[in-house]
């Protein structure tokens, strides 16, 4: 079994990259900048092997190594302790995390090689990559928060890398401030644990550990509504980071930073960690009935929402970002509705084909110096290992046999499709359409990206709003495959996105297996009650063939209408689709209005006009006010008291006398 030491170093290793590269190399050592990258991925190199270690090791233990955890301080009466915890999903998540992390580091060394600001990308990567890891390795809730915070600032520095661009230092702050928005109904819900710490107690467990959480919330420690605040609370975190609607807003914005950013914190890090947030705290989540529903609802919706979105995108990024939330509302809506594994298995198979999809995007960049598809087109002809690799991760996302994205979206479709309820139903049906709609914008991104006739790059780019689109370093237009260390990623993560979903998937005839082993490995750990004595259909044998033909045949349909939109633009049966597309794509293009709404109305009008007046108002009259007055009563009483001190010693005695009169007459009065 690997030592604790050696799951620790997994952890410090790319925090310990991030300090070499950040206070030694950078600034005494910039002119051997390119060690930055050495560094950071010989150590990734190095966790790679401890984490496939400690998989190896939670196998071959059943589950928990149960690692003990550390005292770390008191503060009245409470004892917050440190450790790890290295279950069944830390095991999976630390392989995915650290293997795409390791795939775009090598591949930003071709990205990136020019900029001048090499080392501080190493640095800023490396940092995320560490909160990334210690965020899954976490044993307590606070330590656990402390990383969360420590993602949302890794991103608000890779996200506005180029602070000198206002769009990117737009973009960083918003998804700061949107994340935070979510991270209060975290931290309320690390404060209710605080207010029933009792509960906990009493029998004997700890209500900042997470192992202990989980067990308490099996024992039903929480009442009903309660155990639903704490799991809405939970939920609200993992809205802001995973871009769940109505918090989604700040993911497309996100394209400001670097593409290699794009495709780490899009498809292993950052996003993945609301999900990961869910599945760790699953069991509190199934305590509540209202609170499963409440996840699976937005989950679908989300994923149907951000689809829609993706038609009226020009910007080949931007597409991707929509399609990432519309994943990832897949996996949320897994797991609401019980399909603990089945949602974890989307993650697992999804880091790989959309790592492969952005640098993809990375690749067509660097070659044509602009995101926007409107002036690609036809590099298939020049970029034929990018065009193959794009086109696998393609349509694994569609979900096209025997890809990765099949296996999984069609595990998430029958688990809907199996179950009893109405939410259920409302899920499966919200989902489907997404499927459709996944292989429209799909196949109109490569599509518009790889056939037909190049169109200009760079010279010519706009984008939706006619500003110009966000481009990375690259500003010329040189055609050409992009170099061996940008491809080399590219080719291994299209091989995962070919083979990842099939080596898990059901009756596994060439494996010799004849259940859902990936899934029965991640039976939630502490699962309530109702897990336990439920059948979810998680681990049955076998896949449901027609309705995966069914979903399938969706997805063709979906592609089918795509080509028919690209190819046959001038044809009647295109301009009688286009007439009621063209009225719509406003809608979608402006994103439903919905950065109107926080930006203009909530921002502008109601914080800026209602709140910051009336607060700066409340200053200003108020707290200066009070401030002036008392100042102007001490000056004024001063000079009141000073009129009295006259120097002359006839006055004093007039004043001794009236007052021995008064005392006297006061005597006389009430004696």
């Amino acid at each position: 079994m690997i030592p604790e030491a050696a799951v620790w170093a997994i952890f410090f290793v790319p925090l310990g990259a991030f300090v070499v590269i950040g206070f030694i190399i950078r600034p005494f050592f910039n002119q051997y900048r390119y060690l930055s990258s050495v560094v950071l991925i010989a150590g990734l190199v190095a966790c790679l092997a401890l984490s496939f270690w400690t998989l190896g090791s939670v196998v071959n233990h059943h589950g928990d190594l149960g690692f003990q955890s550390h005292h770390w301080l008191s503060v009245g009466g409470i004892d917050i302790r440190m450790g790890l915890i290295v279950d069944q999903l830390t095991a999976i998540m630390l392989v995915v995390v650290v293997l795409v992390s390791l795939m775009v580091q090598v591949y930003s060394h071709g990205y990136m090689r020019e900029d001048p600001s090499y080392a501080r990308y190493y640095a800023f990567m490396s940092l995320f990559t560490a909160s990334m890891i210690g965020l899954v390795l976490a044993s307590n809730i606070i330590q656990l928060y402390v990383f969360w915070e420590l993602v949302g600032l890794s991103s608000y520095l890779l996200i506005g890398f180029w602070h000198h661009r206002p769009a990117a230092a737009a973009a960083a702050k918003k998804a700061f401030i949107v994340t935070r928005l979510g991270d209060l109904g975290f931290l309320i819900a690390i404060l209710f644990l605080f207010f029933n710490s009792d509960a906990y107690s009493n029998l004997g467990l700890n209500f900042l550990e997470i192992g202990d959480i989980q067990k308490g919330a099996a024992l039903g420690v929480l009442g009903g509504l309660s155990a639903t605040g704490l799991a809405i609370g939970i939920f609200c975190g993992a809205v802001g980071k995973s871009a769940q609607f109505p918090l989604h807003v700040w993911l497309p914005d996100a394209m400001e930073g670097p593409t290699p950013v794009s495709a780490l914190i899009h498809a292993a890090t950052m996003v993945a960690a609301g999900v990961f947030l869910i599945a760790r705290f699953f069991p509190v989540f199934e305590a509540s009935t209202d609170a499963m529903t409440t996840v699976a609802i937005v989950g679908a919706f989300t994923a149907l929402l951000a689809a829609t979105m993706a038609l009226a995108t020009n910007d080949i990024k931007r597409v991707l970002a929509y399609s990432t939330v519309s994943q990832l509302g897949y996996m949320v809506a897994a797991l609401g509705l019980g399909a603990y594994g089945i949602a974890l298995f989307h993650l697992f198979n999804h880091a790989f084909f959309k790592a492969l999809l952005f640098l993809g995007a990375g690749s067509v960049n660097h070659s044509t110096g602009t995101f926007d598809m409107r002036y690609m087109g036809g590099l298939r002809h020049v970029m034929p290992v990018t065009y193959i690799v794009t086109l696998l991760g393609g349509l694994s996302l569609i979900g096209i046999f025997p890809l990765a994205g099949f296996w999984s979206k069609d595990e998430v479709l029958r688990h809907a499709w199996s179950g009893a309820g109405a939410v259920d139903s409302i899920a499966f049906y919200m989902l489907a359409v997404a499927v459709f709609l996944t292989a429209v914008y799909t196949t109109r991104m490569i599509w518009m990206t790889f056939h037909g006739d190049f169109k200009g790059g760079v010279e010519q780019e706009a984008s939706d709003a006619g500003t110009p689109a966000p481009t990375d370093s690259h500003t010329g237009v040189h055609l050409a495959e992009s170099p061996l260390v940008m491809i080399g990623p590219m080719a291994f993560l299209a091989v995962a996105a070919v083979v990842s979903g099939y080596l898990a998937n059901p009756e596994n005839a060439f494996l010799g297996i004849d259940a859902h082993w990936f899934v029965s490995f991640l039976i939630p750990p502490e699962a309530a009650l109702a897990y336990a004595s439920l059948d979810h259909g998680e681990v049955a044998s076998g896949v449901d063939v027609t309705l995966a033909i069914v979903v399938m045949g969706i997805a063709v349909a979906g592609m089918a209408v795509a080509l028919l939109f690209q190819c046959w633009s001038g044809g009647p049966l295109a301009s009688l689709i286009s007439r009621p597309w063209e009225a719509g794509r406003t809608l979608l293009a402006r994103k439903y209005y919905m950065d109107d709404l926080y930006e203009g109305i909530a921002v502008r009008r109601l914080f800026y006009a209602l709140l910051a007046a009336a607060t700066h108002w409340f200053d200003r009259t108020v707290v200066d006010g009070a401030a002036e007055g008392v100042g102007l009563f001490s000056r004024n009483i001063g000079r009141a008291v000073s009129l009295l001190q006259s120097g002359q010693v006839q006055a004093y005695g007039i004043a001794i006398t009236v007052g021995i009169l008064a005392i006297l007459l006061g005597y006389l009065v009430l004696g």
